[in-house]
C-alpha cells in the first residue's frame, strides 16, 4: 500500500507539472482536469528503465528538460501578464536585469530580493520534486520481458502525444481527437522552433539594416528650420482614445489642448502607429522609430546597434542639427547611446533634479521638459536641436502622480517633494486592480497636460514636435490588446502641412478609421516629407 501511495503521489507531481499553464487566461479549475498525454509515456518509460548508469542519465535528462520547460512556462506567464506576449528564450534573456531594476523601484530592494530568492528556491524545489517522482517510478524494476512491453507502450503513448502536438500546431489533422493534450511537449517544441526562427530572423534583419535608400543623400531634412523634438509619452496607447475608462478623461484633455494650441496659432495632425511592444520595453519603440526597422526584441535591438544603419539622429546630425537624448529614467551606464547618433545625452543625473523620486520614476515630466529648455534649447547655439525626449511620469507603478506647477517655480525640482510623498505606496495601491487603472488614467493625463502646456508655452517660436506613445500599458491595465499608439505632430502650419500626404487627421484626435501604420515607417516618412523645400505660405 505504501508503494502504491508513493507511486500515486509521484504521478500526481508529474501530472501537475505537465498541466502547468503558461497564460493568465489558462489558470482555471478546468485546467486541473486536462489529461496530459505525455504522462503515460513518461511513467511507462520510467518503469521500463534499467538500473544501469545510462538509465540514471536518461532520468536526469528528463528532469532537466521538464524543469526548463516549467521555468519557461512561468516566464511565459510573467511576459503575457506584463507585455502581452510569450517569452523568447533567445531574445528576452537581457530583459532580466531591466525587470529587476523596475521591481526594485516599485517594490523596494528587500521585496525584490525576496522575490528572486523565492523564484530560485521554487525552481530548485521543482527539480527536486521531479527527481524524486521519477526515481519512484524508475525503481519499479520490471522484469526484462515486461520492461520491453512497457517500453513499447511508452513509445506508442509518445506517438499519440506527438500526433496531438502536430495537430495543435497546425501541421496536420487527426481523424480522432486524443483524450487530452500534450501541452508541455508543445511548449518545448514551440520554444525550440522560436529560437531557430529568431536566429534566422536575425540574419535577415542584418541584411535589411545594411540597405538604406537615404544613406549618403545631401538634402536630408533641409525643409526644417527649427528645433525638432521627438517626445515619447510612456504607456500612452490607443486605449486612451477608445476605452471609456480612460477616453473620457484623455479625449477631453486632448480637445482642450487642441483648442488652446489653435488659438495660439499652431497646427496639429494626429495618427495611429503600431508599436513593436506592449506593456514595457520602451527602448524598442524608440529604436524602431529612429532606425526605420521593426525592432521587436532585444536580439534585433542589439543587431541594429551593431550595424552600420544610420538612425534618424545620425542623419539629422549630418544635416547640421545638434542631436540629443533627454532620458530621465537612465540611471546606469548607457554605452549604446554612442551608437544611436546622439551628440549629447542627458541622463537622470545630468538634469539637475534635486527633489525625491516618484518611486521608480526619477522625476516629473514637467521638470524634464524644463531641463530640456534650460540645458539645451535656451543655450546659445548656431545649430537647431533635434532631440529625443523620453518622459517617465506615466510609467508603472503610476504612484504618486504629480501636479502641474508654474514653470517659473520649478527651479531644482524641490517644489515636487510634497507630491512625491503623497498617497499610498505602490504595494498598497497594487493590491486593487481598479486603483491601479485609476492611477494609470491620472498619470497619462498628467503627461498629456504637461506636453500640451509645453507646446502652448512655446507657441511664439514653436519647435516641430512629434508626440508619440511608446506602447500600450499591460493588458490588465489597458484593457485593449491592440499594439496601437497615438502620434501627434504639432508646430507651425507650413511644417505640419508638409506631412499632409501621411493621411493623418487634423487636430489631436485621430479618426477611429485612421490607417494604423508601422512605427518603423516613421523615420522614412519624416525624411521624405522634410527633405525638400517647405511651402512657407501654406494656409491653415
Amino acid at each position: 500500500m505504501a508503494d502504491l501511495s508513493r507511486l500515486g503521489l509521484a504521478a500526481l507531481i508529474l501530472h501537475v507539472l505537465l498541466i502547468q499553464p503558461n497564460h493568465p487566461d489558462s489558470i482555471t479549475w478546468a485546467a486541473l482536469f486536462v489529461f496530459p498525454l505525455e504522462l503515460p509515456a513518461v511513467l511507462l518509460g520510467l518503469a521500463a528503465l534499467p538500473a544501469a548508469r545510462w538509465g540514471v542519465v536518461a532520468r536526469g535528462v528528463l528532469v532537466a528538460v521538464l524543469t526548463v520547460i516549467a521555468v519557461l512556462k512561468a516566464a511565459d506567464l510573467a511576459m503575457f501578464t506584463a507585455l502581452g506576449r510569450g517569452f523568447n528564450p533567445v531574445a528576452d534573456l537581457p530583459l532580466i536585469p531591466a525587470g529587476l531594476r523596475l521591481a526594485t523601484g516599485a517594490m523596494g530592494p528587500a521585496l525584490t530580493l525576496g522575490a528572486v530568492l523565492a523564484a530560485l528556491l521554487t525552481s530548485a524545489l521543482v527539480a527536486w520534486a521531479l527527481w524524486w517522482a521519477t526515481s519512484v517510478w524508475a525503481r519499479i524494476a520490471a522484469p526484462r520481458p515486461v520492461a520491453g512491453g512497457l517500453a513499447t507502450a511508452s513509445i506508442l503513448s509518445a506517438g499519440v502525444a506527438t500526433a496531438q502536438v502536430g495537430a495543435a500546431m497546425g501541421h496536420w489533422s487527426l481523424p480522432v481527437s486524443p483524450p487530452g493534450a500534450a501541452f508541455t511537449a508543445r511548449v518545448g517544441v514551440e520554444r525550440f522552433g522560436m529560437a531557430r526562427k529568431t536566429l534566422a530572423d536575425l540574419r535577415a534583419f542584418k541584411a535589411a539594416a545594411a540597405e538604406d535608400p537615404f544613406a549618403g543623400r545631401a538634402d536630408l531634412l533641409a525643409g526644417i528650420d527649427r528645433d525638432v523634438l521627438v517626445v515619447f509619452v510612456e504607456s500612452y496607447g490607443r486605449t486612451s482614445l477608445d476605452t471609456p475608462l480612460y477616453a473620457d478623461t484623455h479625449r477631453a484633455t486632448l480637445e482642450q489642448g487642441q483648442a488652446r494650441l489653435e488659438a495660439a496659432g499652431l497646427s496639429m495632425r494626429s495618427g495611429l502607429l503600431r508599436a513593436p511592444t506592449r506593456g514595457g520595453q520602451s527602448w524598442l519603440s524608440h529604436a524602431t522609430f529612429a532606425n526605420g526597422l521593426w525592432i521587436a526584441d532585444q536580439t534585433r535591438y542589439g543587431a541594429a546597434l551593431a550595424s552600420t544603419r544610420q538612425s534618424l539622429f545620425h542623419l539629422a546630425a549630418e544635416a547640421g542639427f545638434h542631436t540629443a537624448a533627454v532620458m530621465p529614467q537612465i540611471t546606469l551606464e548607457w554605452p549604446e547611446a554612442t551608437r544611436m547618433g546622439f551628440e549629447t545625452v542627458l541622463a537622470a543625473e545630468d538634469l539637475g533634479y534635486a527633489g525625491p523620486a516618484f518611486n521608480w520614476v526619477t522625476m516629473p515630466d514637467q521638470f524634464t521638459l524644463a531641463a530640456l529648455d534650460r540645458l539645451l534649447r535656451e543655450q546659445t547655439a548656431d545649430r537647431p536641436l533635434f532631440a529625443q525626449i523620453a518622459l517617465g511620469s506615466s510609467h508603472a507603478p503610476w504612484v504618486p502622480v504629480p501636479d502641474l506647477v508654474a514653470w517659473e517655480a520649478i527651479e531644482d525640482g524641490t517644489i515636487f517633494a510634497r507630491m512625491a510623498r503623497a498617497g499610498d505606496p505602490p504595494d498598497v495601491v497594487w493590491r486593487d486592480h481598479d486603483r491601479v487603472r485609476d492611477q494609470y488614467r491620472r498619470a497619462v493625463d498628467y503627461a498629456l497636460r504637461v506636453v500640451l502646456d509645453y507646446a502652448a508655452r512655446h507657441a511664439e517660436n514653436p519647435p516641430l514636435i512629434f508626440v508619440v506613445g511608446d506602447h500600450q500599458a499591460a493588458s490588465f491595465v489597458a484593457q485593449d490588446e491592440r499594439p496601437d499608439v497615438p502620434v501627434h505632430l504639432i508646430g507651425p502650419e507650413a511644417l505640419v502641412a508638409a506631412a499632409e500626404n501621411w493621411g493623418w487627421t487634423r487636430g489631436l484626435i485621430p479618426r477611429d478609421t485612421a490607417e494604423v501604420r508601422s512605427m518603423a515607417r516613421m523615420r522614412d516618412m519624416i525624411l521624405e516629407a522634410y527633405s525638400r523645400p517647405v511651402n512657407k505660405g501654406a494656409d491653415t
